[in-house]
């Protein structure tokens, strides 16, 4: 046998004839873990200025009207 025949051998022997689908579904899985993951950790960052109203009201009332520009940017 030449080298050719011998290649084509182990080709032949070597194929799969199964489900790729399903061979491919763990990779699906992961990444749908992976998203809910990442919107998970962006969920908790749901109103987060919120929590500190009253913070940001006392120093409101503490600088007055004319701090309003006073932020970045301005």
């Amino acid at each position: 046998m030449n080298l050719v025949a011998q290649i084509a051998m182990a080709a032949a022997e070597a194929e799969h004839h199964g489900n790729v689908a399903l061979d491919t579904l763990v990779f699906g899985i992961i990444a749908a873990v992976v998203f809910f993951i990442l919107a998970m950790v962006t969920f908790s960052y749901r109103h987060v200025a919120n929590r500190h109203t009253a913070k940001a009201e006392a120093w409101a009332a503490a600088h007055g009207k004319d701090a309003h520009g006073a932020g970045h940017g301005h």
